[in-house]
């Protein structure tokens, strides 16, 4: 590693050498891009020189952009999808503060729209696996039960594949799902599942923007190896009171947004939540249950003051449970499950200048899973969790229209509760009260460098550097063969116990072949310092976090990718093919004998340690625009791991292995009343352990399994429809403002020819051994027929 590190100082120092003999005679463009009706920022639109599309940039998170450009005449072109394009006509002879306001096309007479083509950024940029995800666009996807879910339409783009059937658990490019970092407004989200991992808890009506990074990460992000979601909540509309929801046959939403004072601070509040288990209670009244005993709901809020276009504030806040409760009453047994996010943010925006930007935000995170229940004599409750509190800044710097420097620094504070539990037996307690909550420091700072070398080249360097130490209470023990304590060594509280330094070199280019190509190639290097270690036995959200420590190294990637990339008919079609090979060090397991026992001094003496590796190639076709939109994605992979105590020491397939993943994405306009949508997807069946041989010990069925993961499930297809039906609004005479509803209706069909895929498989014997009669098969198990659902939507 320390070869590419050599490597890449170089070339920053370079850069930056390059930046400061800037001509002079230079002058700034700069602003914010906001949405003229709602007053939202709007993330990623392009600001160019309209017969240069190379002088251009595009608006960060919070919407500001700067472009330095040589003294003279410009025309500014200011675009963003699904926008009415503005162009300005600008002698920029000193430093201009220009904010733009774009109307949304749908609202904007034909008359009155300036036409013009996205420039291509997909061939421009450096980047590779970045995708930008229109929640509009998303709401047109068939959904399960009516319920547009962010995660479940990533799975459909290639390199990025599901966990499970309707799960919304994601493996991107043979990595694991804690390799996957998940930022709600910059705060982590540990578990992203509602419903045992079957919705995700992204309300789609709170959120603004949706971005993944499933190439080489840019240095700015750091803390996982595979992948970046990046999601960012809608800041409220500061210009008047809106409101919009839905009713589906499982969840209803509100969303209400408005100003504060107007164009100047706004907020809004969005919720959903299920009612299952009411609409269940009249139909199970007379069973043990009475009823479905689970709910769960979403709440989001955020706030924002803007006290000049250089200082502006932020709040905001998601809090989602998971409830699941019942009681039997006959029997003498209760349990209750819970479990949920919960985040905080609070950000503030500084300009320095017109090329210096400064975001700071102070966060807290959590996530928290109890369990309890009870029977007769017989208690036990189990906890696991992780909290976070969090300091960023971060740094924009555009010196020059071909230059974008981003730096900054990251602190968290982790508090893990890797497992705590506590059992009862008449009188009798049993409880891990030696395992103590884990503490630990997690500390980086980065530089990246975004910059042309030439009119061909342009080169994306970053390096960033991290420091971890795990803190005491910890007490360090030291077994015999016989699994007893033979020594051990005790850290009291804030002892050091293990400190970690990581150096992450990340570089990325693209050679542009022409006006419609170019090639990329990239590598990054990445440490990843905590840890979500699952018992694939497990059906309940109850994985554990774990920090690195003593016996818990650190894992590690490398990842190499290269692509080419082309655009065809201006940009309205865009294709790509993507080769990438990723090395995986320090991949934690829980060994075979593994058993879940509360009398465990700590979990993390059951794990094992091995290193996978991961290869493939992505093709990609997206139609961007006209009546038909959507794409084509096909991967072909193959993902391993190897443990030495694991299957023999041998090489095999991760669970999460994937030969082939299709997917097929189509949505047709057929009016401005009617919207048709359709996918289908095909992929190799998930890998699993089953027996291979039963035998009998004293009338005791035993098993004997076959090699880990060497039994492929049948393979996976299906095929979702939907139709949209927007509602073409009444007269508004005699009616104010708020009395106009704009509504629709949402069809949709999940799985339409009831496809079984499978869930799981489980061995089911017949007749009694000794008959001559005796069968033991694998049986299948799936949950999801045809499901038909209808959704409500609607807007005020």
């Amino acid at each position: 590693m320390r070869v590419h590190s050599y490597i890449l100082i170089p070339v920053l120092f370079i850069s930056l050498v390059g930046f400061g003999q800037e001509k002079p005679k230079n002058y700034t463009l700069s602003g914010f891009i906001k949405d003229a009706q709602s007053g939202e920022s709007l993330i990623a639109a392009n600001i160019y020189v309209k017969d240069n599309l190379r002088l251009g940039t595009s608006s960060n998170v919070y919407g500001f952009y700067s472009l330095t450009l040589p003294m003279g005449t410009y025309a500014i072109v200011v675009q963003y999808l699904g926008y009415a394009t503005k162009e300005y006509e600008m002698v920029l002879d000193r430093n201009i503060r220009l904010n733009v306001d774009l109307a949304s096309a749908a609202i904007v007479t034909k008359e009155v729209v300036v036409t013009g083509e996205r420039p291509d950024k997909n061939i421009e940029s450096t980047e590779m696996g970045k995708v930008d995800l229109s929640i509009e666009k998303i709401k047109t996807i068939p959904v399960l039960f009516g319920e547009v879910d962010i995660l479940k339409t990533i799975q459909l783009l290639p390199g990025v594949q599901s966990s499970g059937e309707g799960n919304t658990g994601f493996y991107v490019r043979g990595g694991g799902p804690d390799q996957n970092l998940i930022l709600l407004d910059e705060a982590v989200v540990y578990n992203p599942g509602h419903l045992f991992g079957f919705f995700s808890v992204f309300n789609a009506d709170a959120i603004n923007n949706t971005t993944l990074i499933k190439g080489g990460m840019p240095a700015n992000y750091g803390g996982r190896l595979s992948s970046v979601l990046d999601i960012s909540m809608k800041e409220g509309n500061d210009k008047s009171y809106h409101g919009e929801g839905g009713i589906g046959i499982i969840a209803s939403r509100l969303t209400f947004e408005g100003p504060i004072i107007k164009n100047k601070s706004s907020f809004i509040v969005s919720g959903r939540r299920t009612y299952i288990d009411a609409l269940s209670k009249p139909f199970l009244k007379n069973t043990e249950l009475g009823g479905i005993p689970y709910f769960f709901y979403d709440l989001n809020a955020k706030v924002n003051y803007r006290f000049s276009d250089k200082d502006r504030l932020y709040l905001s806040s998601y809090l989602g449970r998971d409830i699941f409760s019942f009681d039997i009453a006959s029997g003498g047994f209760t349990a209750d499950f819970s479990w949920g996010n919960t985040t905080t943010t609070l950000r503030w925006n500084h300009l320095f200048s017109d090329k210096l930007f400064m975001n700071v935000s102070g966060i807290y995170n959590a996530y928290k899973f109890e369990f309890s229940s009870k029977f007769e004599t017989i208690s036990s409750k189990i906890e696991t969790g992780i909290r976070d509190g969090n300091l960023v800044v971060d740094f924009d710097f555009f010196p020059s229209v071909r230059h974008h420097i981003k730096f900054g620094a990251n602190y968290t504070y982790h508090i893990f509760t890797p497992r705590k539990g506590e059992a009862e037996f008449d009188e009798v307690k049993f409880e891990t009260s030696n395992v103590a909550d884990k503490y630990s420091h997690d500390a980086s700072v980065y530089l990246m460098d975004d910059f042309d070398l030439t009119d061909k080249i342009k080169i994306n360097a970053g390096l960033r550097g991290a420091y971890f130490v795990h803190m005491g209470p910890y007490n360090f023990y030291t077994f015999n063969d016989e699994g007893y304590v033979i020594d051990s060594v005790v850290f009291n509280k804030g002892k050091k116990v293990k400190d970690y330094i990581g150096l992450e070199p990340r570089i990325s280019a693209r050679f542009k072949l022409s006006k419609t190509s170019s090639l990329k190639a990239g590598f990054a290097h990445t440490n990843q310092f905590v840890h979500l270690v699952s018992n694939s036995y497990s059906t309940l959200p109850m994985d554990i976090w774990v920090p690195s420590s003593i016996i818990v190294k650190p894992q590690k990637g490398f990842q190499y990718s290269a692509g080419y990339f082309k655009n065809i008919r201006d940009n309205m079609f865009e294709t790509s093919v993507e080769v990438y090979y990723k090395d995986l060090k320090n991949q934690i397991e829980f060994g075979e004998s593994y058993y879940d026992d509360l009398r465990n001094s700590d979990v993390e003496y059951e794990f094992v340690f091995g290193k996978g590796r991961s290869y493939g190639i992505e093709f990609f076709f997206k139609k961007t625009r006209g009546k038909t939109e959507g794409w084509i994605g096909y991967t072909l992979s193959k993902t391993t791991r190897q443990f030495k105590d694991l299957n023999d020491g041998k090489e095999f397939s991760a669970k999460f292995d994937r030969r082939h993943d299709l997917s097929i994405v189509a949505t047709y306009k057929l009016t401005d009343r009617w919207t048709f949508s359709s996918i289908f997807v095909v992929g190799t069946g998930q890998s699993v352990t089953i027996p291979e041989r039963m035998y009998f010990i004293e009338g005791t069925m035993n098993f004997d399994y076959g090699p880990i993961n060497g039994f492929r499930m049948e393979s996976y297809h299906r095929i979702d429809i939907s139709a949209t039906y927007a509602k073409k609004n009444g007269s508004r005479k005699r009616r104010p403002n708020w009395a106009s509803v704009q509504s629709s209706w949402v069809f949709s069909v999940y799985n339409v020819y009831s496809r079984a895929n499978p869930f799981f498989y489980y061995i089911a014997t017949e007749n009694e051994p000794l008959s001559g009669k005796f069968k033991v098969t694998a049986k299948k198990v799936y949950i999801f027929p045809i499901l038909p659902s209808v959704t409500w939507n609607f807007k005020f």
